[in-house]
């Protein structure tokens, strides 16, 4: 035990004195570090979205190669272009996340023109109603959210751990929301598909991680700026009887921030995970709800 409290020591110490010479390094070097994701290839599905937008955008800035696939081909485009404009690396595809064959397509493409496939990050839009209690809604409209949930992230992320078991390794992504965890009034599916999500990576990893690949949720309590939150908070304002800003407001208040997160906030929390300095993160769920749930 003396010895292992000696050791500790002496690491801490050490630590200490090379940190200034490692921060000093990184200051005078910084315009020619590479990212933390260069040399990997991402591949974002929903990238057409604000929220996929927002992270193909972030991944490209730290270095990846991205490969958007979303339906909506012009959106797709759209962010393809200004990644290139501004010197990051994008390649836009039709995909439709819910349907195998294409997505297989798509991933074999990716991987015989540019090598494998390092990163996976479903972000599309899952559908569903809320804002209605459960006992007002038919079983269709209930299940809508959580089947495409469990149908999109399934196929993607295998497809993706097929590719990434035969280089041993790889980081698969989800983004939910806090009602995975924290109920709330008429969220209809949404929270039910959020958890389910979560089982499904749990599940996965175990599975996975002898083969070097990593599965990390990220849980946001809604970003402000995405249409989609605005949308899903317009209607839980509806249901309450008080505008959105009201009810959006009621939200920050609940936050240790005393605020939600903005899309760059948790695109930026996915370049982190998906990064190699997040190497032993798995089956885990980033708390990125600016302090509302506390783990």
């Amino acid at each position: 035990m003396e010895l292992a409290a000696s050791t500790r020591r002496d690491f801490l110490a050490g630590a200490a004195v090379a940190a200034p010479m490692a921060v000093s390094r990184a200051a005078s070097d910084s315009k020619s570090q590479p990212g933390l994701l260069a040399g990997k290839n991402a591949v974002v599905y929903g990238a057409g979205g604000a929220m996929g937008g927002a992270v193909s955008r972030a991944f490209a800035k730290e270095g990846a190669t991205v490969f958007l696939a979303g339906r909506h081909v012009d959106r797709v485009d759209a962010v393809a272009r200004e990644i290139t404009d501004a010197g990051g690396q994008a390649h836009a595809a039709d995909v439709d996340a819910l349907d195998r064959a294409a997505i297989e397509k798509h991933l074999g493409d990716v991987v015989r023109n540019h090598g494998g496939v390092d990163i996976s990050f479903n972000l599309i839009g899952l559908g569903g109603r809320q804002g209605d209690p459960l006992t007002s809604m038919n079983v269709d409209s209930f299940s809508e959210v959580i089947v495409n949930a469990m149908r999109t992230h399934y196929l993607t992320a295998t497809a993706a751990a097929r590719y990434m078991t035969q280089r041993r390794s790889g980081v698969i992504l989800a983004l939910t929301a806090q009602v995975a965890r924290k109920p709330y009034v008429a969220s209809g599916g949404f929270g039910v598909a959020c958890a389910a999500i979560e089982a499904l990576w749990r599940q996965l990893a175990v599975e996975l991680g002898p083969s070097g690949i990593r599965l990390v949720t990220i849980r946001s309590s809604g970003s402000p700026d995405a249409p989609g939150v605005r949308d899903a908070v317009a209607e839980h304002a509806r249901a309450a009887g008080v505008s959105r800003e009201v009810f959006e407001a009621r939200i920050a208040e609940k936050t240790m921030l005393r605020r939600m997160p903005l899309m760059a906030e948790i695109a930026n929390t996915a370049v982190l995970v998906a990064s190699d300095r997040a190497s032993a993160l798995t089956a885990a769920v980033v708390n990125a709800t600016c302090g509302e749930i506390a783990d």
